[in-house]
């Protein structure tokens, strides 16, 4: 039986900082592994999740020079949870503005979850500037994924889970439960605003695995991490990212020739296996690995494994050319 790969060993950056990208806003950055390696950019999920140590480990670092970020609002960007000039297509020009301050033509794209949905806009807009596409727990933010998640689907699976999430908000409102959570997390009372920031952020850290994570499970008992994850989750979900219902699938188009990979767990609730399917069907170019016994969470087993293989085979790559800077 061949061994399931895992992450690479602990690693720091070798350079970090803040890039002013406008409106207020400042975006934290690292760059980790080899100075003049393959070029790679992380996008974190959430939105409002931020990077954390272990994202790094997804790399060679002997071989890669990543650059990972602190997304609008969240980690260690300023200022935090703040929803004001923070849309999709803010971030999608925030990405380009880094690629440029690496001085790179192309970079190779990673993103999960929200990164997947972050890395589809930012390709499709920009398909110059991609030289691979490794996505996981493909979402694509059509009205039909939020309703599976906020009304009628996971509450079906988890229904103990959902009566916490119901719990803060009056009966007469949980017929919309994106409406009654925007209400209290971007009202006036801090008190009710972490209660219900960490009510939210707990329903999706408990419901993203196949079984229990401990870990995973723990988040939403930190107040600071909770409130920007769920007032920058809520305010995209509530705007629909931004996007045209069905817009990423609709111009995956634009990928064509762009070699990816797309993983995705079987049993991935918060994310339906459909919708990576769709993504499959539309961009036959990546490879598709639709893993048994995984739910949504990158650091589970099956999920790992194909991405540490697709960082690794992309790595045999020549790094794209860098920009005179």
């Amino acid at each position: 039986m061949t061994e399931l790969r895992t992450l690479y060993p602990p690693v720091e950056p070798y350079e970090t900082g803040l890039l002013d990208v406008g409106d207020g806003h400042h975006v934290y950055y690292e760059r980790v592994g080899t100075p003049g390696g393959k070029p790679a950019v992380f996008l974190h999920g959430g939105p409002g999740g931020g990077i954390a140590p272990s994202h790094r480990r997804l790399f060679d670092p002997r071989r890669y020079d990543v650059l990972l970020f602190d997304q609008r609002g969240c980690g260690q960007s300023t200022p935090h949870a703040s929803i004001d000039a923070n849309t999709t297509w803010h971030l999608v020009a925030d990405i380009e503005r880094l690629r440029q301050l690496f001085g790179v033509e192309k970079w190779l794209v990673f993103g999960g979850s929200w990164g997947s949905t972050l890395g589809l806009a930012y390709a499709e807009m920009y398909p110059q500037r991609v030289s691979e596409l490794i996505l996981r727990g493909i979402f694509t933010v059509t009205r039909a994924e939020i309703d599976w998640f906020y009304r009628l689907g996971v509450s079906e699976v988890f229904p103990d889970k959902w009566a916490m999430l119901q719990a803060p908000i009056p009966e007469a409102e949980r017929g919309d439960i994106v409406a009654a959570y925007r209400r209290r997390l971007t009202g006036t009372d801090p008190i009710v605003q972490v209660e219900a920031a960490k009510a939210w952020t707990r329903w999706e850290c408990e419901t993203s695995t196949l079984l229990p994570d401990a870990a995973l499970a723990e988040l939403w008992r930190d107040d600071r991490y909770a409130l920007a994850f769920a007032r920058l989750e809520n305010h995209f979900f509530t705007h629909e990212a931004w996007l045209e219902d069905g817009q990423l699938l609709r111009d995956a188009h634009q990928l064509r020739g762009i070699p990816g990979v797309i993983v995705h767990g079987r049993y991935d609730l918060p994310c339906p296996a459909k919708y990576a399917f769709a993504l499959h069907k539309a961009w036959p170019e990546a490879d598709f690995h639709l893993i048994d016994g995984a739910g949504h969470a990158y650091s589970e087993p099956g999920i790992l494994d194909q991405l540490i293989r697709a960082t690794d085979r992309f790595a045999e790559q020549a790094p794209p050319v860098r920009m005179d800077v």
